[in-house]
């Protein structure tokens, strides 16, 4: 698609891989202080937006990815900013401008170009709309947005669904491809049913808040986590009394209203693809870009209303004013929030939050740990690393041992693992087929040899240890386990 177009070309001028990524995510620092200006009115929410997009964990774990999710997020931003604009015309009855339109169509047909979830932000856009003019038929007695006015907004739709079928060709190659049978998940049990909700809170935590919560310690991780309760507690209520201040005002509750059901519609996306499609969009963090822009926002908007001291009008008892602490804030709440929201910046970038999905180093590691030893007691043995393949995610496990090893060879003047094999072993519905591919690579290699057999928790263990045991290879190590892999090491005479 467009994203691959860019890339593609970007890779070749570039040495890192992931800058491209990374200038789109700084792109989205001012294009979030321009989505908060204009929806807002309010170059204090734009500024905090701004400032809060710059130093989100989440945010800043999208822009290290060299994947997509930095440059739809601009098309999101800028797709958001028609929506206000076409709810304003709703609202005022009025056309929404030409410009407008083109713009908004432009925009969407270039978002589902670059990532094809950009559709679930317009889906969800969708709803909006939808339900703006219906509340505003209700409210004036079925007085309906004039039939001239709704035809620009069915030409926006249809432009964009225009453009979004161009992309269609490629979908029927997803439905039932490797590249997505790993988000497909039925027969939950138990406590399992309550594991997308989780991921979907933790999403949304993570776009303003992050502890080192993966740390090597596990007390440090524990602590970290009381305290990210902690502040979703005291952060929850000063939130609540923001957005309820900004709604005072008659464009910039609009603007809540629009930007929070855009969250809310998007969420119930997920959540029915999860549960009734049974595909679950929640078990990657990262798809959570769809929503985001929009979360950054609303934080905005309602710390703004600390760091300006909105007067908000109180008809509450003397006890209510007395708690006014927890739920009021000033310019320091407002700092001390990003400032917290910084932290977790830091401790992304430190990979002791949002730690890569794979950890090939540490497998990487315990093989050059094993070579060294031989090496040193005189001994040399050929190395075999096989890998269970089911899917491309299996492939890019392995290829990530092999570019780790290639790396540390690079950076090193000795040789730390001489001459590695590498070998998909891929599973079938026939239970055999593994075995008897890893049974055609044994009887080929060389003796002695290492062998390195990773993820084979899905292989017959029965069929796995008789041919093992035939051809003289013996467990060296027990079972370890690491973020995307599960290896052992076996000695085979």
């Amino acid at each position: 698609m467009a994203d691959v177009v860019s890339i593609t070309g970007w890779m070749g001028i570039c040495v890192g891989v992931r800058s491209l990524s990374a200038l789109f995510g700084v792109a989205s620092i001012p294009a979030a202080f321009g989505l908060g200006h204009f929806a807002f009115r309010s170059l204090v929410v734009g500024q905090i937006a701004a400032a809060l997009m710059a130093v989100s964990p989440f945010g800043i774990y999208l822009a290290q990815e060299a994947r997509h999710y930095t440059l739809p997020i601009l098309w999101i931003i800028a797709s958001l900013t028609c929506l206000i604009a076409a709810a304003r015309t709703i609202r005022d009855r009025t056309p929404l401008a030409f410009g407008i339109c083109i713009a908004w169509v432009l925009v969407n047909v270039l978002g589902i170009a670059t990532h094809y979830f950009v559709i679930l932000t317009l889906m969800a856009e969708a709803i909006v709309i939808t339900a703006i003019g219906l509340i505003q038929s209700w409210q004036e007695q079925g007085r309906w947005y004039p039939s001239s006015h709704w035809w620009r907004l069915w030409a926006v739709a249809g432009g964009t669904i225009a453009g979004g079928v161009s992309w269609l060709p490629f979908l029927p190659d997803l439905q039932g491809s490797p590249l997505t049978q790993w988000i497909q998940r039925d027969g939950r049990s138990g406590l399992e049913w309550l594991d997308p909700i989780a991921h979907i809170i933790a999403s949304c935590v993570s776009m303003i808040y992050l502890l080192p919560i993966q740390a090597v310690s596990q007390g440090v991780a524990i602590a970290s986590g009381i305290v990210l309760i902690f502040l979703i507690l005291w952060t929850i209520p000063k939130l609540i009394w923001g957005w309820s201040v900004q709604c005072q005002n008659r464009d910039r509750r609009l603007s809540i209203m629009v930007l929070s059901s855009v969250v809310l519609s998007a969420i119930c996306l997920f959540v029915v693809s999860t549960y009734v499609l049974d595909r679950d969009l929640t078990i990657a963090f990262r798809y959570h870009f769809v929503y985001f822009p929009a979360v950054i926002i609303l934080i905005g908007a309602a710390l703004a209303s600390s760091w300006e001291k909105i007067p908000k009008p109180s008809n509450s008892a003397s006890s209510s004013a007395r708690l006014s602490w927890l739920y009021t804030g000033g310019k320091k709440t407002v700092l001390a929030i990003g400032l917290l929201s910084l932290i977790g910046g830091l401790t992304v970038i430190s990979n002791l939050g949002y730690q890569k999905t794979h950890r090939p180093d540490v497998v990487v590691q315990a093989i050059q740990q094993e070579a060294a030893e031989n090496l040193a007691q005189g001994l040399e043995e050929n190395i075999l690393v096989a890998i269970a393949h089911q899917t491309h995610g299996q492939t890019g496990r392995l290829m990530g041992i092999a570019w780790q090893m290639r790396h540390d060879q690079t950076h090193s003047s000795t040789d730390l693992v001489p001459n590695p094999q590498f070998l998909l072993v891929h599973l079938s519905e026939h239970p055999q087929s593994p075995i008897k591919t890893l049974r055609r690579s044994l009887n080929r290699a060389p003796r002695p040899l290492a062998l390195w057999l990773v993820n084979f928790q899905d292989a017959p263990d029965d069929s796995l240890d008789m041919l093992l045991n035939r051809q003289k290879c013996s467990p060296e190590t027990h079972p370890e386990s690491v973020d995307g892999y599960r290896y052992r090491l076996y000695r085979c005479k």
